[in-house]
């Protein structure tokens, strides 16, 4: 079982950290470039800047969206994406890890914030996952991932939490930190290829498409005859 551990937590782990990384930073460039290019092309090149910045606090800040549009859903969700960042990045055990890889730590949760946060992360990914199944709407347009994604996130935090609070045997314990590590490793691995890169589009995709969605020129009048709209004034 050491040697297990060490293989998921050493060579495994730098492996999908890896390949997280570069196919996140993929998606990006490719997007910017895109963006780019069709902005080159278009023939209005008045770009929108001010309303880009503002979607993009909407989005960082849905606080609209809450009142307005399942707002229980929506706390639900704005809640889980908060642990699923926070305690990762900042729980004490896993910043003496980057510590001793990088050399350098951060500020670090106390650990009873970090105990109800967990558990709080957990309950709000279960609610999640029953949401979408008793909801006909959500049930409609969700793919298998859609419901699959949030029962994998909350495996990290179940199993570190029974691993950081319960006195367990050794060998429970083995099992319960290499189901972890491993969820963890297959989380990373599989970002760059699921709908949960949107972790890293989605604070520039307003900015984007501000720049890529302009019309090249010479097509308002295909465009227009297209939608029988030919000499109204648009």
């Amino acid at each position: 079982m050491d040697t297990f551990l060490e293989f998921a937590s050493g060579s495994l782990f730098r492996l999908s950290f890896a390949i997280m990384a570069m196919g996140l930073l993929r998606i990006l460039v490719l997007d910017i470039w895109a963006a780019i290019e069709a902005y080159k092309r278009a023939g209005d090149k008045n770009v929108p800047w001010n309303q880009a910045f503002r979607k993009t606090i909407a989005w960082l800040f849905p606080v609209s969206k809450v009142l307005n549009s399942r707002p229980a859903y929506s706390l639900l969700s704005i809640f889980f994406h908060i642990g699923l960042i926070i305690i990762p990045i900042f729980l004490y055990a896993h910043v003496q890890l980057w510590k001793g890889g990088i050399g350098f730590g951060w500020f670090t949760l106390p650990k009873l914030w970090a105990d109800y946060l967990t558990l709080g992360t957990i309950i709000f990914g279960l609610a999640l996952f029953i949401g979408r199944i008793v909801n006909r709407a959500s049930l409609y347009i969700s793919r298998k991932q859609d419901f699959l994604w949030p029962l994998l996130l909350i495996i990290p935090f179940i199993t570190g939490y029974l691993c950081a609070n319960l006195n367990l045997m050794p060998k429970y314990y083995d099992v319960f930190m290499l189901m972890h590590i491993l969820s963890g490793d297959l989380i990373f691995i599989l970002m760059p290829f699921t709908k949960i890169a949107h972790c890293v589009i989605m604070p520039l995709s307003q900015f984007i498409l501000a720049l890529a969605w302009r019309f090249p020129p010479n097509t308002d009048e295909p465009i227009c005859a297209t939608l029988n709209k030919k000499g109204t004034p648009v």
